[in-house]
């Protein structure tokens, strides 16, 4: 009898969950992806959402959603209440800089993110843990970040606040520091953004003295998504990431100019060489010959008739270049478009690249890790 209420009661709780909306449980799980653009967020309890599970990413959730942004959350952690739509996320509660830092390459490398959101070093501040040296790691963990996602935009939040005192001065010490970090990275090209987070909350919207009530969490959330909404590309446009598939992209034969999602601009020789070697790069779409390309039954992508867009010396690094060579039928001249407005080069398995999301005439292309951002996402014109 005993065991049979039991079962009931375990029973019930599952239904009133259930009904309530709740998911159940802290820490890793399945990956949840509807294709969007890979958000990360990062850091410790107060991105884990302790005390209001899912903390600001349900609000950010929701006005993504209200946004018309097609949004995928990433990382190896997993939580939240069911009207957050997507649970996975990189927030460690207890975690300081340095602990993150230990992890980030490889988290980086698994889920690729094109945005990182990064909130990190209260609990520097509550463990006393070499406070005086807090920015130095948090410089370094940035460049460990950009190191290992050039391509990602990272917004460094100033930490909010803390109802303790001698605590709150220390954070107060610390964010003053983190200006300084992020404009020396912007400084050396990096995609670094600053949110002042610190300013939107104050002790009153904390519930224990450390973590944001629903409402404080909010205000993060509010926070995050002005600052998005601020940096192009950072979570697509409005409406959503996957253009509709390209027609018969590949149909052999096809000649047309090839135009950049991101940019507006065309796929071009530069100066509208015929040398091997001269380099593609996106330009305003203008007709011209070195912007008519041809998909032959090789996979080529050819120009002026003789000329085949070619991964430099067959390389498959990141950041290798790309330009015309004599078609000569080898693997870094195949080139494969796929449903996502992606340009595959076959050799090295990465995506045709405008580097650094730029729209400016003349930049030069490389090829990179697919991500599925609107500077690898090409339509024939």
């Amino acid at each position: 009898m005993r065991a049979w209420r039991r079962s009931l009661g375990v029973a019930l709780l599952t239904v009133v969950m259930a009904s309530l909306g709740t998911v159940l449980g802290t820490g890793a799980a399945g990956a949840e992806s509807n294709g969007g653009v890979r958000v990360m967020p990062l850091g410790d309890s107060i991105t884990e959402g302790t005390q209001v599970p899912g903390g600001y990413r349900i609000g950010l959730w929701q006005r993504l959603a209200s946004g018309r942004y097609t949004v995928d959350f990433v990382g190896s952690q997993f939580n939240g209440p069911g009207s957050l739509g997507d649970h996975d996320h990189e927030g460690h509660p207890g975690w300081r800089i340095d602990q993150i830092d230990a992890n980030i390459t490889g988290w980086a490398r698994n889920y690729n993110p094109r945005t990182v959101l990064l909130h990190i070093g209260t609990n520097d501040i509550l463990q006393n843990y070499n406070v005086s040296s807090a920015p130095q790691r948090l410089s370094t963990l940035i460049d460990h970040i950009t190191a290992a996602v050039p391509n990602a935009d990272v917004f460094v939040a100033t930490i909010i606040p803390l109802s303790n005192s001698g605590q709150e001065a220390n954070a107060r010490t610390f964010n003053a520091a983190v200006p300084g970090i992020v404009q020396s990275k912007v400084s050396s090209g990096k995609r670094v953004h600053l949110v002042d987070m610190h300013s939107k909350l104050t002790t009153g919207d904390l519930i224990d003295g450390i973590h944001p009530t629903a409402g404080g969490y909010d205000k993060m959330a509010a926070a995050w998504y002005a600052a998005l909404q601020s940096v192009s590309g950072s979570i697509g446009e409005p409406g959503g990431t996957q253009p509709s598939p390209t027609p018969t992209p590949t149909a052999p034969g096809s000649t047309s100019a090839i135009r950049g999602v991101g940019s507006g601009r065309c796929l071009d020789v530069t100066g509208v060489s015929q040398a091997n070697g001269a380099q593609a790069q996106i330009y305003d779409c203008n007709g011209q010959a070195n912007q008519q390309w041809t998909s032959t039954s090789a996979s080529e992508l050819r120009v002026y008739g003789n000329k085949c867009l070619d991964v430099n010396g067959g390389g498959t690094a990141d950041g290798a270049s790309v330009i015309i060579w004599d078609c000569n039928g080898q693997n870094n001249q195949k080139w494969r478009f796929n449903s996502d407005g992606t340009i595959t080069a076959v050799g090295a398995n990465k995506c045709l690249d405008v580097p650094n999301y730029s729209t400016a005439n003349g930049v030069k292309l490389q090829i990179w890790s697919c991500n599925g951002g609107a500077n690898q996402r090409w339509t024939r014109v």
